[in-house]
């Protein structure tokens, strides 16, 4: 039957007509009749009914007949009709209609929850409070209607005294009802609404009512047990608007139930029950009561209870008992995940009673002392063990779910107390993991994976802690060339010859030297994962042979876990694991159990853990190691690249990298060419494979192109024909538009790894430049950012340069020079080192009008960085080829004072000395330049290309000194620092001429010290001179220390310091502690100041002089009595854990509480001025604020695993709140907190939803500024893409959930999709186009 048309605009005349048919007899029409009503209050206009009394009140009515409807669906879409209703209602209305439907009789209805269900959505339709926005009518008058009508059913009584005295009694209460009768109406769901909707507006007596009411539910006798776990809901929800008064006395009132000595284990459990959702639901709260009422809950899982227990007659025992230890465990779960602080000091009690009933199975023997005693050294008695218990089975027996809930809460000690104390202290490897082991055996899968899940937990707190000392420099000693220069200052990148070397980012990637077997630390928690290893791969292997799926799957999860954490560390056992690692890889027994698997997601998902694990290990172990087991395992992960399943083939293409990566060199030096031409082969395959998923081909071009550079220069592994083969596939593909961006990539790591010339044909080199340049003129960046990188790999390695002629180079100048003059700095390094490149090569054919005009249009934007060094590589190599005269004209004439004058005299000064005579300019020149010129400009120039000159001539430079200080007195501004620079500059080249003089000078009393200090950070700050800067360093020392004692020196002075302890470090560090007790307050805040430099620009080699010193001199800096020095000292920390974090580590425990103590506001800090008739507030606390928080930010870089996550998360939510700068960078740290702690994410989304709700909610003042108006609609912004990015990590919906964060997550950002759209639309059109990039 057709419904009526719903007329586009309804009237409340439309609503009229259809309330007669409500009354037919037909239910289908009585349906469709409530069916059209839904879609007319749905689409209608917010006045639709509201001043329409009569027709509100006939709905009412006619809501209420269909609602005692003897027809169910008639009855379900009733309900359904009340949420448009109440939306469109007015709201006298409101509490009459909550009235009657409360007092609808169910005597003659099937369903008699019908009443409460349409309470329910009432309530949940009703305009609800939102916490900092101020409430509206409506929001007030439905709170009232709530107040008035409904909770007085509910509970059976008046709560808030009305206004007449006239009026009756409420009748009894829906909930006493329930409770009489022994049945569930669903309003105690009612209720929970009730608090969920408007617990901010409850007041007090009916907060009290309500928790009074549910609590007594819990204690009733003839209450259903569903009833009352609808009740425990009530109260963890209801404890959100508790007032501290009401909490104490709730409390009070639990623990008096909890001693009563003749309580039932029913309701032992609800009170347990109770405190651990309190413990969830407000944390901060309820911890400190912990003290008290943690010990009620040990109780329940004490020793001398279980033995009483147990003693009693199988028959006897009430399976009560164990529904109570686990509703124990679950509550401590809950207090160890929501109260980790509180906690502390029940630790042993929570380990002691989590391991105990780990191994709680009643209705088996107990055998685990005697397997922990026995060591398990024989592998048969183990796996008879492991078979023993699996065969038991009992319907009856629920003791599984007690060992399941002991297992999940020594995950959450695992992962909350990581943060240094029981990990270091040896208490999680002595006691939990060994127990954890044991229970390997365990016959309950669920219970099993939560072990499994438990140990994985602990080994990867083990892997994120362990900082490997040799971690950046076990590359460099195998590559002498490569490695660091004895200097040990930083090297700027792209500062050195690496910029030209082609095999700088390739060669040292992860996998390209062979993994070194590392000896396991004697002390400390990977000592411990080492000697737990045997144990740990017994029982593992054991499940690999015998376990359902999820068990394998799981198991292999921990063995990839145990390969990260040790890097390596399976030699010895991969005889036990590969077979059943390959079986799984090939899919073999995933179905075997199928109660455990019943779809292909589940085999799926086994296969690619299986992957995964036979990658790390490929990845972390030699290969010689790996050689017995490669021709098993690579016929299996071959034959799952060809696999339909997009995902998994993808990761057994990850898996074939790792594999190639070990079967070439240098990891390995004897070909396998049955392997090598297995895996070339399927990846040459599905490359061409046109069925094959994109992804899939993506990932095989990239495979195809390491196994090819990384065989390159032996023709043992790869025979010619084959490579040339691959090499012409990867050019076909370049020219394909979906796996373009692939191959680019894929012949970038080529061109890196080549070594022989005659692997390329000229032809191929250059129809690939050719297209690499094409893609140039593309739209995408990233297409054209990667096309650029490898072209400038092919132009710079040796191996692919030669094939380049004259036509292809003119060509590729033709899409380079766009390129150079489009000012973006992330293209323009490698065009500018392309360009070198091919200027070395043939200079006067590629040096033209052009390219000139480029340079000096690049000189006019601001360089510096690599950028800058390529450029004056590209000016040095023009002028080295003698073919430099026109582009210094230009720089002369079109450019000059136009520029910025230090960039431009760099310039002309590098290609004055590389061009020599040749260019017609000399350096007489600008010296009658300097003397001639009357503007400060000119001058300026003048001394930077003098300054640059000196640098590049060296000692052969003809310039003293005196030319440069000469205009220090000069009255042009700008001038003066321009010939201190350029002193600096020209001293670094002829130190044994320059540094005496300044220094001499630095001594006289009237010297200009501000600027000489400026000469000597640039002498200091070059590399490559340290050897001759040393027999003068005492005297500079002297110098340094008394001349950065002046206010206008202290900067400039304390880098100089810095940098003169960089090269001399065993003289100058010792001295700069000593300083730090020094009684000036300057003194101390220059030696800060100075260290900051010691710790951001030195490299690894000079942490062995740090070491000894940094912590004790970092605790003396942070407990600064000086504010400013404070900030320098946050500052200088800063440094040290972005550039030092292995030093910084295993120490912040005590150095993290003084940071965390400086980023709170500080009254004392705060004062009040008088600006004219305004008091304004000053907050000299900020700046200090400020620098905390950026060190927060480098620790949550570096060193996440050290930090206490809840503590962590205080700080970073209280700064939200804070100034400006401070919420910008808690912005960015809630972003990355919520990839690398979402469980404590989850936990505080209420508090992070309340404090973005009040800044939405800030409204800018009719006076305000436009300064301040852009500052509001940052902040705006920025909440809304943090919310934004929040809701994809989490995967939050708006579904309906249980989780009362959840919940105030999803009010908060439906709020946010209603008020603020346009922002959320610009969040994600910012979100898609990142993706496309």
């Amino acid at each position: 039957m057709a419904s009526t048309a719903i007329p586009a605009n309804p009237t409340a005349q439309n609503v009229a007509q259809l309330l007669p048919k409500l009354q037919d007899e037909d239910p289908d029409f009585r349906y469709m009749a409530l069916n059209d009503l839904h879609q007319i209050l749905k689409t209608g206009h917010p006045g639709l009914i509201q001043h329409d009394y009569s027709v509100c009140a006939k709905v009412v009515d006619g809501l209420l007949h269909t609602l005692k409807d003897t027809n169910g669906e008639v009855q379900n879409m009733a309900v359904k009709v009340l949420e448009p209703f109440v939306n469109k209602a007015p709201d006298t209305i409101l509490a009459p209609l909550i009235d009657k439907v409360s007092n609808l009789k169910t005597d003659n209805i099937v369903d008699s929850s019908i009443p409460a269900l349409a309470l329910r959505a009432i309530v949940v339709a009703l305009p609800k409070p939102i916490q900092g926005i101020q409430r509206s009518r409506s929001v007030v008058e439905a709170y009232g209607a709530v107040s008035k009508a409904l909770i007085p059913r509910l509970v059976g009584y008046t709560v808030i005294a009305p206004g007449r005295k006239d009026l009756p009694a409420p009748p009894k209460g829906m909930l006493e009802e329930d409770m009489e009768k022994g049945t569930d109406s669903n309003a105690m769901d009612v209720l929970i609404e009730v608090a969920r909707c408007f617990g901010p507006m409850l007041q007090e007596p009916e907060i009290q009512a309500l928790q009074a009411i549910s609590f007594e539910i819990l204690e009733s006798e003839r209450a259903s047990s569903a009833l009352k776990k609808k009740a425990v809901t009530a109260l963890s929800t209801l404890a959100t608007y508790f007032s501290d008064a009401v909490l104490s006395a709730f409390i009070s009132r639990l623990i008096e139930s909890l001693r009563d000595s003749h309580v039932t284990l029913g309701r032992r459990k609800l009170y347990i029950t109770v405190i651990g959702s309190m413990a969830r639901a407000i944390p901060r709260k309820f911890g400190p009561y912990l003290r008290t009422l943690a010990p009620f809950v040990f109780s329940a899982l004490s020793a001398e209870e279980l033995e009483s227990d147990l003693a009693e007659d199988v028959d006897v025992r009430d399976p009560e008992g164990d529904e109570v230890r686990e509703a124990a465990l679950v509550a401590i779960e809950n207090f160890l995940a929501a109260c980790s602080h509180d906690m502390r000091i029940y630790t042993n009690e929570c380990i002691d009673s989590a391991l105990r009933f780990l191994k709680y199975d009643p209705n088996l023997a107990d055998d685990d002392d005697e397997d922990m005693e026995g060591g398990g050294s024989d592998e048969e008695s183990e796996e008879e063990d492991f078979e023993e218990e699996g065969g038991y089975e009992d319907e009856d027996d629920a003791s599984w779910k007690v060992r399941r809930c002991a297992a999940k809460a020594l995950y959450v000690l695992i992962t909350t107390r990581s943060d240094g104390d029981l990990l270091e202290d040896g208490t999680l490897y002595d006691r939990v993991a060994p127990a954890l082991i044991s229970r390997f055996k365990e016959r309950e899968e669920s219970v099993r994976l939560e072990v499994l899940a438990a140990l994985a937990a602990l080994v990867r707190v083990t892997g994120n802690g362990a900082y490997s000392h040799n971690a950046t420099t076990g590359h460099d000693a195998s590559n002498g060339t490569m490695g660091p220069p004895p200097s040990r200052k930083r090297r700027r990148g792209g500062s050195d010859a690496s910029m030209f070397d082609s095999h700088t980012n390739t060669s040292l990637s992860g996998g390209y030297i062979a993994p070194e077997p590392q000896a396991a630390p004697s002390a400390g928690a990977q000592s411990s994962l080492s000697k737990l290893s045997p144990d740990i791969m017994r029982g593992v292997s054991q499940l690999l042979k015998t376990g359902p799926p999820p068990t394998k799957e799981a198991s292999m999860a921990l063995l990839r876990d145990m390969v990260a954490a040790q890097r390596g560390g399976l030699s010895d056992y991969l005889s036990q694991i590969i077979d059943p690692v390959v079986e799984a890889v090939k899919g073999h027994g995933s179905h075997a159990h199928a109660g455990h698997a019943s779809s292909s997601t589940t085999a799926n998902s086994l296969r690619i853990q299986a992957l995964q694990l036979l990658g790390a290990i490929a990845e972390t172990h030699t290969s010689k190691t790996l050689q017995p087991y490669l021709p098993k395992a690579g016929q299996a992960v071959v034959d799952v690249v060809r696999d339909k399943y997009s995902k998994v083939a993808v990761e057994a293409l990850n898996t074939v990298e790792q594999f190639v990566v070990a079967l070439t060199p240098p990891r390995s030096a004897t070909p396998d060419h049955a392997a090598l031409d297995q895996l070339y082969d399927v990846l040459v395959n599905r490359i061409a494979a046109n069925d094959a998923d994109l992804e899939v081909r993506q990932r095989a071009i990239h495979v195809l192109g390491l196994l090819l550079g990384r065989t390159s220069g032996s023709q043992d592994f790869i025979s010619q024909p084959k490579r040339t083969a691959g090499l012409d596939l990867l050019a076909d593909r370049l020219r394909n538009e979906l796996t373009r961006l692939a191959a680019v990539r894929a012949i970038d790591v080529i061109g890196s790894l080549t070594q022989n010339k005659g692997e390329f044909s000229p032809k191929w080199v250059q129809s690939v430049c050719l297209e690499l340049g094409a893609q140039l003129r593309k739209a995408s960046r990233t297409l054209r950012g990667a096309s650029l990188a490898a072209l400038r790999t092919l132009a710079v390695n040796p191996a692919t340069r030669a094939s380049l002629d004259s036509k292809t180079t003119s060509e590729l100048l033709g899409v380079l020079l766009p390129v150079v003059t489009s000012k973006d700095a992330h293209l323009l390094v490698p065009a500018l080192v392309i360009l070198t490149t091919f200027v070395r090569d043939n200079g006067r054919a590629v040096v033209d009008k052009q390219l000139d005009q480029a340079i000096c249009q690049v000189v006019t934007t601001s360089l510096s960085g690599s950028a800058l060094d390529a450029l004056l590589a590209l000016v040095r190599a023009i002028g080295e080829q003698g073919v430099g005269r026109n582009l210094m004209q230009m720089l002369l004439k079109d450019v000059g004072v136009g520029g910025n004058p230090d960039l431009v005299g760099k310039v002309v000064g590098t290609l004055l000395v590389a061009g020599g005579p040749d260019l017609n300019v000399k350096l007489d020149d600008f010296v009658n330049e300097l003397n001639a010129a009357k503007d400060g400009k000119r001058k300026c120039l003048a001394l930077a290309v003098l300054g640059e000159a000196g640098l590049r001539m060296g000692s052969a430079s003809p310039l003293q000194p005196q030319l440069f200080m000469s205009y220090f007195s000069s009255n042009l501004e700008q001038v003066p620092l321009a010939a201190a620079v350029a002193l600096g500059r020209a001293g670094a080249g002829n130190i044994s001429t320059y540094l005496p003089v300044v220094l001499s000078t630095m001594s006289q009393p009237s010297s200009p010290q501000y600027l000489l200090l400026h000469s000597l950070k640039e002498i200091l700050q070059l590399q490559d001179n340290d050897s001759e800067i040393l027999p003068y360093s005492q005297k500079m020392w002297q110098s340094l220390v008394v001349a950065s004692q002046a206010e206008d020196n202290k900067a400039i002075g304390a880098e100089c310091i810095g940098r003169l302890a960089i090269i001399d470090p065993k003289t100058y560090l010792p001295q700069l502690q000593a300083f730090l007790h020094d009684p000036s307050p300057t003194v101390r805040g220059m030696v800060i100041s100075a260290l900051r430099y010691t710790f951001a620009d030195t490299d690894s080699s000079y942490d062995a002089h740090l070491a000894p010193l940094i912590i004790p001199m970092l605790s003396l800096m942070l407990h600064e009595p000086d504010l400013e020095n404070r900030r320098l000292a946050l500052t200088a920390f800063s440094a040290a854990a972005h550039n030092k974090p292995e030093l910084i580590l295993p120490h912040l425990p005590e150095l993290l509480p003084s940071i965390m103590e400086e980023t709170k506001i500080k009254p004392a800090l705060v004062r009040e001025v008088q600006m004219g008739p305004f008091k304004h507030k000053v907050d000299d606390g900020l700046e200090l604020r400020k620098s905390a928080y950026e060190t927060l930010y480098a620790l949550l870089e570096n060193s996440f695993s050290a930090l206490s996550v809840p503590d962590f998360f205080d700080r970073v939510i209280a700064g939200i709140g804070d100034d400006h700068d401070i919420r910008i960078l808690c912005n960015l740290m809630l972003s990355k907190l919520v990839i690398l702690a979402p469980d404590e994410t989850r936990v505080r989304l209420d508090a992070i939803a309340e404090h973005y709700r009040g800044i939405l909610a800030t409204k800018p003042k009719e006076s305000a500024v436009k300064q301040e108006l852009e500052r509001l609609k940052e902040a705006s912004l920025g909440a809304v893409r943090v919310s934004a990015g929040i809701n994809r990590a989490l995967g939050i919906d708006m579904a309906e959930s249980h989780d009362p964060h959840v919940r105030a997550w999803q009010a908060y950002w439906g709020w946010v999709g209603k008020e603020f759209a346009p922002l959320v639309r610009a969040v994600e059109e910012e979100v898609s186009r990142e993706r496309e990039r």
